[in-house]
């Protein structure tokens, strides 16, 4: 039933340490990404790096509290999903989180059950984006199939949004030339030259070392 949550990337910040293994355990498995840091200096890194679909984050964390984290990553991303995890102490807190239009919050204990549910039905809202090369700061928007490097789009065919989209799915092995040809074309007797002139003119368009080639297997990310 948690499918749907099989492309989403999580970023827990949470310093107590059980508690961050525990929904590490019941979460993290069934999610793309599940990165745990343990306090909001280190989550707004990481949030820089890794571009998470959904922000957890506990409100009291040594050097950078959660609001504080919640307040930077609204003025990067205005859209961001928070989920704030508080205790009953910090009704005072709550308030500013409800200031920074985080929609949702759980009281300590909670069911990590609760949570899941809330994630999936959560996932309907998310424009989910792929990070294709960090280095590079290369983007894909699996909605709207748009590739962005530095946040600018990069404008592309139909077929070279088809085969960003079948590197991404297959992400964990090379793509043969003969599968190249059969989704893109859908024609016999595509030539092997044809396919290379294809990933040469998207390579232009985007990075020479964006897509990797290894004889006798095929293309990949890289």
């Amino acid at each position: 039933m948690y499918d749907s949550l099989k492309h989403i990337r999580i970023l827990l910040a949470e310093d107590e340490k059980s508690l961050a293994e525990l929904m590490q355990s019941a979460i993290g498995d069934f999610c793309e990404s599940f990165t745990v840091v343990n306090n909001g200096e280190e989550g707004l890194k990481a949030y820089k790096k890794i571009h998470p679909d959904i922000v957890i984050t506990d409100i009291m964390m040594p050097k950078m509290n959660g609001l504080d984290m919640a307040r930077a990553i609204k003025k990067i991303n205005p859209e961001q999903i928070i989920v704030i995890l508080s205790a009953y102490s910090e009704t005072e807190k709550l308030l500013t989180a409800i200031d920074l239009e985080i929609k949702k919050y759980f009281i300590k204990p909670f069911d990590p059950d609760e949570l899941l549910d809330y994630l999936c039905g959560a996932i309907d809202k998310i424009e989910i984006k792929k990070v294709i090369s960090s280095n590079e700061n290369y983007i894909f928007n699996t909605k709207t199939k748009k590739l962005y490097k530095n946040n600018e789009i990069i404008q592309l065919t139909k077929r070279e949004i088809d085969f960003i989209e079948l590197l991404i799915n297959q992400s964990d092995n090379f793509i043969d030339d003969e599968t190249i040809k059969r989704t893109l074309w859908n024609e016999r007797n595509v030539s092997d030259d044809r396919v290379r002139t294809f990933i040469r003119r998207l390579r232009k368009k985007t990075s020479k070392d964006l897509i990797k080639n290894v004889s006798g297997q095929g293309y990949a990310l890289n």
